[in-house]
């Protein structure tokens, strides 16, 4: 082996890599599976406690909805809910298994490279350093000098644009001669880590979440705007009896989540299968490849994604909640979406709001009066029915008590005028409030 060979290097040379099929993190579930598995997973675990939290009604202080509400608004029931969720998932999850079925197979054992790499792009970076200061009016060799003197030789290195005569390293090289190179800074390494672990998954996350809102948003409000899209088609017919025209209400597309006027958490992807597949799937689907994520990191997106969203249309406020404060597009500002009066603002689902706010469909006026009104008028309809429930209750009771009584067969021997008294008596007798037809009805 020849040692301290002379070769020349510009910079710290990258290691060498040896690359192997990356191993699933479940195994021997696929990390592409997985994270497709893992959403729906997310979905009904968080749905079911708020929909615990809502039959036991807990926390009603933080409810933006009364249970009378809950029964009397909805214009769908929750097993049709139930249903065309499930059916949206099994869609979603088909359409990610087949995309998954052509990616190639993730490999791994070029990390250490890939923190090599942008530390060479932090050294190269440092290059500007000397001729900023010059633009400054910095002497930048004359200040690495003394930065230098006073102890701090890893800063004057970095004002001399990345000179470190101190830090070098043995390799050996293919030919299989050891020489001397230069050797990476700590501080280059650390923030070559940070960049390749966390801040370059971080903006992957940011992108991908900001083409999900703003793919959203303009679909979404595309489908308010225009009446195919939102479905809600009225088409007339003409009546068997040839007696009139009959109208019917087709409910598809964008009108079918909005049979929903108090949203719940189980129902946040209660969609017409289309819409389902345009809006979510395919949204998220988009984020995903253009932002290049990996499949683990696609687990993260898509399970956050989820969350969000149930959070979204959980119909609670709570204070705690990091998800209600992390933006301002919570539960809160999605509700108002879906009362009669908001439905044509607060488009945007399911991060942040910035469309709304540039393009001025943001809800900007009085809620609270509107939702006391909403809440007393379902109350009323309950206590109404309540009521008449017992009326018949009451009086069905009555009536069984009635038929029950036996008969008994009397011979009268009094005369006419005595009979006539009896049979008024018997008329006095029936009216009262208890009794189902008026008085006057049984005297004509």
């Amino acid at each position: 082996m020849a040692a301290n060979a002379s070769v020349a290097f510009d910079l710290p040379p990258l290691p060498s890599y040896t690359l192997s099929v990356r191993q699933p993190v479940l195994p021997p579930i696929s990390d592409s599976l997985l994270a497709l598995i893992l959403p729906i997973v997310a979905y009904w675990a968080l749905s079911g406690v708020y929909h615990f939290l809502d039959v036991n009604d807990y926390f009603a202080e933080y409810r933006l909805h009364t249970p009378a509400e809950l029964s009397k608004r909805n214009r769908v029931t929750r097993w049709e809910v139930v249903r065309d969720v499930v059916l949206q998932q099994i869609i979603q999850t088909i359409a990610g298994y087949s995309v998954a079925y052509f990616d190639p197979i993730e490999m791994t054992g070029m990390d250490d490279y890939n923190v090599a790499v942008w530390a060479q792009r932090v050294r190269i970076a440092q290059r500007a350093i000397p001729t900023v200061l010059t633009v400054l009016g910095v002497d930048a060799a004359g200040l690495a000098k003394s930065v230098s003197q006073n102890g701090h030789s890893i800063l004057a290195g970095a004002l001399a644009g990345g000179s470190y005569p101190g830090m070098v390293q043995s390799i050996i090289l293919d030919t299989g001669a050891e020489v001397t190179a230069p050797a990476f800074a700590g501080w280059e390494m650390a923030l070559a880590s940070f960049v390749y672990w966390y801040f370059v998954p971080g903006l992957q996350f940011l992108l991908a979440i900001s083409i999900v809102d703003t793919w959203q948003y303009f679909l979404h409000r595309a489908m308010h705007l225009n009446r195919w899209l939102y479905g809600e088609s009225i088409r007339r017919l003409p009546d068997s009896k040839n007696t009139g025209m009959l109208t019917r209400s087709i409910v598809t597309f964008h009108s079918r989540h909005h049979r929903l006027y108090v949203p719940y958490a189980f129902g946040a992807l209660y969609n017409h299968p289309v819409e389902g597949f345009l809006l979510d799937t395919a949204g998220t689907g988009i984020g995903f490849l253009v932002s290049g994520m990996t499949n683990r990191q696609a687990m993260w997106f898509f399970t956050c994604s989820t969350i969000k969203t149930v959070d979204d249309h959980c119909g609670y406020a709570f204070p705690w909640d990091p998800l209600q404060h992390f933006t301002s597009n919570n539960a809160a500002y999605h509700d108002i979406h879906h009362q009669s009066w908001g439905i044509k603002t607060n488009f945007s689902q399911p991060f942040f709001i910035f469309w709304d706010r540039l393009l001025n469909t943001q809800w900007k006026g009085e809620v609270k009066l509107r939702y006391e009104r909403a809440r007393e008028n379902a109350q009323k309809q309950v206590d109404l029915e309540t009521a008449q429930a017992a009326e018949a209750a009451a009086n069905a009771k009555i009536s069984t008590s009635d038929e029950r009584e036996p008969q008994a067969a009397v011979v009268s021997t009094e005369g006419p005028a005595t009979r006539t008294r009896l049979r008024r008596k018997t008329v006095d007798s029936l009216k009262g409030p208890s009794h189902g037809v008026p008085g006057s009805v049984l005297h004509n």
